[in-house]
């Protein structure tokens, strides 16, 4: 493990919003000067922008940012200030006359965490400041950390934090979030630009998502791609109201790379979650994958759950070594798996398993 170097995992925030005006439009009426001025706080740009009829998608200097007309998805790596963006995000929408209904902050935990500013030192801290920033109407609160019983690499932990106005969800889709390190090293190389090339970010971005076959995970989706200089990618996927999001930092030593989802458990001719997961994976070929999803107004399905694990053991050969689930109030049922490879699996007696 390298003494420093990129923080990869990001900070997840996730705003829901209910309006009594009969604008379609929404929290997409916010104007991007507005938008800018709250990044600016939380110490990210945009860089490519990208929508459609269903929303508004941003790709950053760290990670994206979503925005629907009753709901803003924003996820930060690095050392950004991502909790910032919640006073001022609710102050936007109240201007809007859309009300905050539902609030949920996750992440993994840091591969760098001496590096991380306040408080993202502390998730006890982290949860303080979000508790501090909500209108207290979100009384339906819970703060958990997921950390399977047989964890042996701090990355497998799950942090999550959720408020609501109501017991039940009303979110129908579920979304998933992966979280991959130690990518394979010749998978890596996608991900880096070469040196005079002349292109620019975005003609580099579409190269690299050619390459590594980012553009197999889902045929049906309008892919927003940015390349870093001298290595790191960004995209963005739109397709219909669904929106895909990957984010890579492939420097050897730190290595990591995130998908996120949102799917439904019967989907449309969208793809089955464990098919898109495992397209996903098999891009970087990670030596740990944790995946953590989120069942909204949707039952948590078991079933889905063992066939997720079923189609990566088949296809990419990687095994679940723990999965945990814990419900939250109005915010539905979170399943956080870790996975590892079986050929790199040591039993506790040090015999391969």
């Amino acid at each position: 493990m390298a003494v420093s170097g990129f923080e990869g995992f990001e900070k997840r925030l996730e705003l829901r919003f209910s309006t009594t005006n009969n604008n379609p439009m929404g929290l997409r009426l916010i104007d991007f000067e507005s938008l800018d001025q709250v990044l600016n706080e939380v110490q990210c740009t945009v860089v490519s922008a990208v929508a459609n009829h269903s929303f508004d998608a941003y790709v950053l200097s760290e990670s994206s940012l979503f925005v629907y007309p009753t709901k803003i998805i924003i996820k930060t790596c690095g050392t950004t200030q991502l909790l910032k963006s919640i006073r001022p995000f609710i102050h936007l929408a109240r201007t809007l006359s859309l009300t905050l209904r539902a609030c949920r902050y996750s992440r993994g935990s840091f591969i760098f965490p001496k590096a991380q500013p306040f408080p993202y030192t502390s998730f006890k801290d982290e949860v303080v400041i979000v508790e501090e920033s909500l209108p207290n109407s979100l009384r339906y609160r819970k703060a958990s950390v997921m950390t399977p019983s047989n964890n042996n690499n701090p990355s497998r932990a799950w942090h999550v934090f959720t408020a609501s106005a109501d017991v039940e969800p009303d979110e129908p889709l579920v979304v998933v979030e992966v979280c991959m390190t130690e990518l394979d090293r010749v998978n890596a190389r996608s991900f880096f630009r070469r040196k005079g090339d002349g292109k620019n970010s975005d003609s580099a971005g579409k190269e690299m998502t050619r390459l590594s076959g980012i553009d197999t995970i889902n045929a049906n989706a309008f892919i927003c791609d940015f390349a870093f200089d001298p290595c790191g990618y960004s995209m963005n996927g739109v397709d219909g109201d669904r929106y895909s999001t990957i984010h890579v930092t492939p420097e050897d030593g730190f290595s990591y790379a995130s998908f996120e989802c949102g799917l439904s458990l019967y989907d449309d001719g969208h793809g089955d979650i464990s098919e898109v997961l495992t397209r996903a994976i098999d891009v970087f070929r990670p030596d740990c994958v944790s995946v953590a999803t989120t069942y909204g107004g949707e039952d948590y399905s078991h079933e889905v759950t063992k066939r997720v694990e079923r189609m990566l053991a088949k296809k990419l050969g990687l095994t679940c070594r723990s999965r945990l689930v814990d419900e939250f109030p109005g915010s539905g049922t979170v399943v956080f798996q870790s996975f590892t490879p079986r050929r790199q699996y040591s039993s506790p007696e040090g015999g391969e398993q």
